[in-house]
């Protein structure tokens, strides 16, 4: 279930899938450090298995807006890889990463796992104020790292 971020509505998260304006998403992502050149069927399908958090606001004109987006990757049990954390740059600085981080871990489908992790090269701040730090024990992890999957 997702929740109203404020009182006055203004702001409110989906998690319905068809709420996720993809052109204006993945024109972001596509061109983010950490998924450049991400092939569109790749991006959708990765959206498709996904549990993705729209972040929505009404303009004007009355119409629903696409303001941020963020998904986790999970099995619901266990463990949660939070993803592709997104918000419009005409919103930013309005608080609203922190309201949607907030919104998505408290996601009914998100309590009781083991592990949340996640990957940043400038955002620390933001999430160190929901519990995540530094990966202590690094050397139990490993990877399959393929940097250029998406330019070959």
């Amino acid at each position: 279930m997702c929740q109203t971020l404020t009182k006055t509505k203004k702001y409110w998260v989906s998690c319905e899938q068809g709420d996720i304006d993809i052109p204006k998403l993945y024109g972001f992502i596509s061109n983010s450090y950490w998924a450049k050149g991400i092939p569109i069927d790749v991006f959708e399908k990765g959206l498709k298995h996904s549990l993705c958090f729209s972040l929505l606001s009404i303009n004007e004109q009355n119409e629903q807006i696409f303001v941020g987006f963020g998904r986790m990757i999970t099995d619901k049990a266990t463990f949660a890889y939070l993803a592709d954390v997104y918000i419009d740059d005409y919103y930013r600085g309005l608080g609203l990463g922190k309201q949607l981080v907030s919104n998505i871990l408290a996601h009914e489908d998100l309590q009781g796992l083991r592990r949340i992790m996640l990957a940043t090269s400038d955002a620390h701040g933001l999430y160190q104020q929901f519990g995540f730090e530094k990966i202590i024990n690094i050397d139990i992890f490993m990877q399959v790292w393929n940097s250029a999957v998406y330019t070959n």
